[in-house]
């Protein structure tokens, strides 16, 4: 099967409003069933304030040394899925992860990278409330896909893919002890930086929730008036989904279980830290507000065409109170969350220290992830940005950047090469 992204609607609004009038016959008393679920959603936001009340961290922890030697136990394996992200300590030695923040300091300098920079190369973040954090669209440095085809990194997304079920009716959606490399960017905040941080949203995905058959299909429950039945974990018709195309912005060509970074530096509270809503059924609710006769018949509670799924206090008061911070992290440190989980980057003022990470998710291996890692293979031998992130090709002609000479056992595997 060949992907490609799908084609947007010619009239998204049309489209929108067609798509109310299908789904509110499908699940017939909207409100009561919004009412139902939001009772739900109220009580796990309620424990996980009171967690914060008494000083706790929301974010399941696990020492990767107990992910390496299978000690990893089912109360906490359900305490991850419960809250839909987990932070792995130590996932790599801190010496290790500094060395390779400094690596990746000496390749941008050796590149001359801040005579070359031309500045953000997509929009992705439309309207959302925020700055730009500090991302580098660098991709092949040698510290990056160290990392990326670590047995470190592979153990740890063998363990994230099994959260999930992957097996539906018979058949495997995806190989859970395979992820391909998804290469993405780099993030180096520097001291005292001011930054507005990242508004609410999620990715993989916003009008494409509601109008892309493969997500009717992967939210079935949902739109069909029954949300307690639905299973955040199921991989059922995942892999199917494609995002629109919308020229000038960044998107994702595959399934994610879990979005990831592995930290650079050690983070403190206040600094501009990552913040999720730990919830992963609250997908469910969102899908769901839209339909409400308070919002207008052809909006998404401002969802737009080519842009990341946002989540406001306007319509999304209830889960915007759940927005916990990651704990403290040590350089070495690698931070996860579910690929619907509402996720936000924190507003900090004079920042203390640097706030430095790689960007590295579980992307399973299924045909859809494969078909994108051929392509990923040829812009590794180019040295050009990879498919779903804007041209701009800085490291082509770059010296010390990472080959598919350097590539092991596991960087073969993910690319699709056969060992």
């Amino acid at each position: 099967m060949a992907f490609t992204h799908e084609t947007l609607p010619a009239d998204p609004a049309a489209a929108i409003r067609q798509m109310k009038q299908v789904l509110r016959a499908q699940i017939g008393d909207v409100q009561a069933v919004f009412d139902g679920l939001s009772a739900k959603i109220a009580a796990r936001v309620a424990e996980i304030n009171a967690l914060k009340a008494q000083g706790e961290s929301v974010w399941p922890q696990i020492p990767f040394a107990d992910i390496a030697a299978g000690q990893v136990t089912d109360a906490q394996r359900a305490q991850i899925k419960r809250r839909g992200c987990v932070v792995i300590k130590q996932h790599f030695p801190r010496e290790q992860a500094l060395g390779w923040d400094r690596a990746m300091l000496d390749y941008l300098d050796q590149n001359r990278f801040d005579e070359v920079y031309k500045g953000p190369g997509d929009s992705f973040f439309g309207t959302l409330e925020a700055s730009r954090p500090e991302i580098y669209p660098i991709y092949w440095s040698q510290a990056q896909m160290q990392a990326r085809q670590s047995s470190e990194m592979a153990a740890a997304q063998s363990f994230l893919n099994r959260l999930w079920h992957f097996d539906s009716k018979g058949q495997q959606c995806f190989d859970p002890d395979v992820s391909v490399i998804y290469p993405d960017r780099i993030r180096r905040r520097p001291p005292g930086t001011t930054s507005k941080g990242l508004g609410a949203h999620t990715d993989s995905g916003a009008l494409e929730r509601w109008l892309l058959p493969a997500y009717q299909r992967v939210f079935a429950q949902v739109f069909n008036g029954k949300p307690e039945e639905y299973d955040p974990w199921d991989a059922a018709h995942r892999t199917e989904v494609e995002e629109y195309t919308v020229d000038n912005t960044t998107k994702c060509s595959v399934f994610r279980t879990f979005q990831g970074w592995t930290a650079l530096s050690d983070m403190i509270p206040g600094q501009g830290l990552l913040h999720v809503v730990p919830i992963p059924e609250a997908m469910a609710w969102i899908l769901l507000r839209p339909l409400l006769d308070d919002v207008p018949e052809d909006e998404l509670c401002g969802v737009a065409p080519g842009r990341v799924l946002p989540v406001s206090e306007r319509w999304h008061p209830l889960l915007m109170e759940a927005l916990s911070s990651i704990p403290p992290l040590e350089a070495g440190d690698s931070v996860w969350w579910h690929c619907d989980v509402v996720h936000s980057v924190a507003a900090v003022n004079n920042q203390q220290g640097w706030g430095n990470v790689m960007y590295i998710p579980a992307a399973p291996l299924c045909e859809k992830n494969l078909a994108y890692a051929r392509k990923v293979k040829v812009a590794l031998e180019q040295g050009a940005s990879p498919g779903d992130f804007p041209r701009e090709n800085y490291e082509s002609d770059w010296s010390g950047r990472f080959t598919l000479n350097d590539l092991n056992i596991h960087g073969k595997r993910a690319l699709g090469i056969e060992v």
